[in-house]
């Protein structure tokens, strides 16, 4: 039973088992969360980072278990990351697709200390690359948001 949910929620609900970009994939039911349930309340922005955060530390490191370190299958990590990127960005679809996009550049390119947080033990590692990434893509798009509005 243990091994049923840690790998139903490691791998985001399946969306991990993707062929195609798994991390990418795995971060649309994130993203979906945030755009069509969350949207504009903050609150409950900051308790889906905070949640999120803990319970892909936890399932991550449970799951590597069974996938392997870091394993492509694991994309718990991308639902924390797409939810701080998304934190306090103005909300509309314009604003969160900048979001999405700007997470899933820079969960690949890994700009430092995001490597560096890679290697962290355990769930903390799967985790912590996508928590920087998720700092600086909320930066970014933030950014973007205020360099658009000045145009």
């Amino acid at each position: 039973m243990k091994k049923i949910l840690v790998t139903v929620v490691a791998t985001g609900f399946g969306t991990g088992y993707s062929p195609f970009a798994p991390g990418t994939t795995g971060s649309i039911p994130a993203w979906l969360i945030a755009y069509f349930l969350i949207r504009e309340n903050q609150l409950v922005m900051g308790l889906a980072v905070a949640i999120s955060v803990c319970m892909s530390i936890w399932f991550a490191g449970q799951a590597e278990t069974y996938f392997g370190h870091d394993s492509r299958k694991i994309v718990i990590d991308e639902w924390a990351g797409m939810f701080i990127t998304l934190l306090f960005v103005p909300f509309s679809l314009t604003n969160f697709l900048i979001g999405f996009v700007a997470f899933r550049a820079l969960d690949v390119i890994k700009i430092p200390p995001a490597r560096q947080a890679e290697k962290l033990p355990g769930g903390w590692g799967v985790t912590m690359d996508d928590v920087v990434a998720g700092v600086q893509s909320n930066i970014l798009t933030q950014l973007i948001i205020y360099l658009i509005a000045r145009v």
